[in-house]
């Protein structure tokens, strides 16, 4: 027969126990299961091509409809506008995909010389930047080749809108001018909410102010140059 103090201790082992310094519920159930591996979205890395693709199509699809729209403010022809689009389109691709190359490879030395002055360092004590850390950091420049390749399509398939919009209109000038800014106002409030979602930022003011942007360019191109044309009388 079990002495009182035997029973005593029996009673006190069969009782759960309660590590100390573990109150925190909270932290208790958001604890992820060993091994349970999270992907973490690293939404800068988009910000180059992004940048590139969305500059390139909103650049293509402003510029081209500008010129025809300006061009048109004088010459109604249809043949004579859609020469001065397909003109723009191809001048405008190869500025574009230029000037991205040139200047993303500006960025490209400008990282590599910091990666080569680290690793100088870090050869004299003074940083400590490991081989592993080196490769990472090279993987993640831009490539201004794939900068330019982009930004040159994107160019050339924006200014297919106008072009597209006034190529099935050959009667009417005004109905045509009013399908090209119907045409060019749907893909800019499309550019700017793409872009937006991609970025994970809201819609509606992104694709607002690239609308409202776009409104403005082609009504000064078309008052100006229409002004122009009568104050010199060309």
């Amino acid at each position: 027969m079990a002495t009182p103090t035997e029973s005593q201790s029996s009673l006190q082992a069969s009782k759960p126990t309660i590590p100390y310094n573990v109150d925190d519920i909270e932290q208790q159930q958001t604890t992820e299961p060993a091994g349970l591996e999270i992907e973490v979205i690293d939404y800068s890395s988009r910000a180059q091509w992004l940048r590139a693709t969305i500059l390139g199509a909103n650049d293509g699809l402003l510029s081209t409809a500008s010129l025809m729209v300006g061009v048109g403010a004088i010459q109604k022809d249809l043949n004579t506008i859609m020469l001065a689009g397909i003109a723009g389109l191809v001048a405008g691709a190869c500025s574009m995909a230029i000037g991205e190359f040139v200047s993303v490879y500006c960025q490209y030395d400008i990282e590599m010389a910091q990666i080569k002055m680290d690793v100088t360092r870090g050869t004299t004590g003074d940083v400590i930047i490991s081989a592993s850390e080196i490769e990472k950091r090279k993987r993640k420049l831009p490539s201004p080749f794939k900068a330019a390749i982009a930004s040159a399509g994107a160019f050339a398939l924006g200014a297919f809108v106008p072009l597209l919009a006034a190529a099935f209109i050959k009667e009417d000038y005004y109905v045509r001018l009013g399908a090209v800014v119907a045409a060019v106002s749907l893909a800019l409030v499309g550019f700017g909410g793409v872009s937006a979602v991609l970025g994970r930022a809201r819609v509606v003011k992104p694709s607002l102010r690239v609308l409202v942007g776009g409104w403005l360019a082609m009504g000064v191109t078309f008052s100006l140059t229409k002004l122009v044309n009568d104050l010199a009388g060309i």
